[in-house]
């Protein structure tokens, strides 16, 4: 496995080395020895899997208490991942990062505690399955807004968002609650 620096070095893409023949291929997509080797000791506890169409935004997601670590990988299709870091004493606290991410180029990303994230699916369909490290919290559930101009986030779209309620109302970064 190899990792990818990003813009915030706390969020890392890790590519697998992927084993392929006249078969298919084959390649893990987690071991705990391998990624703690890599600077990614994390302890998941629950698997999330979700399908979206085309310009789906899903996000962006935190939990202001049982703050989840991430590691996010595509199944089929192609989404835009971005990940904004929400912790006051950071050195890139209220900045972002994007990325692709593909069933062809099998990157992860990983995401540590403390982030928002989200993404909008840019192929027809994609399935994205997401390992956390901790469970899902729906009372300490929020939503950072995807379209706050403080962050100004260029979300590759090709129409309109098709958002939850709960995305449609997310809070700007000025007024949301954030990690200490």
């Amino acid at each position: 496995m190899k990792v990818v620096a990003t813009a915030i070095p706390d969020v890392r893409l890790v590519e697998p080395k992927v084993f392929g023949d006249d078969r298919g291929f084959f390649f893990e997509s987690w071991n705990r020895r391998t990624f703690a080797a890599l600077g990614i000791d994390a302890d998941f506890v629950q698997d999330n899997h979700s399908r979206s169409a085309r310009n789906v935004l899903r996000g962006l997601h935190y939990q202001i208490e049982h703050a989840q670590g991430k590691l996010v990988r595509v199944l089929s299709g192609e989404i835009y991942d971005v990940a904004v870091d929400l912790r006051r004493g950071s050195k890139t606290f209220g900045k972002w990062v994007g990325f692709p991410l593909s069933s062809e180029t099998r990157q992860m990303a990983w995401i540590p505690p403390g982030f928002a994230h989200g993404f909008c699916v840019l192929s027809e369909h994609a399935e994205v399955l997401y390992k956390t490290t901790d469970y899902w919290s729906p009372e300490h559930e929020r939503s950072l807004a995807w379209n706050d101009p403080q962050l100004a986030i260029p979300w590759p779209l090709t129409a309109a968002p098709i958002l939850t309620a709960k995305d449609a109302t997310g809070k700007r970064l000025a007024d949301a609650e954030t990690y200490a």
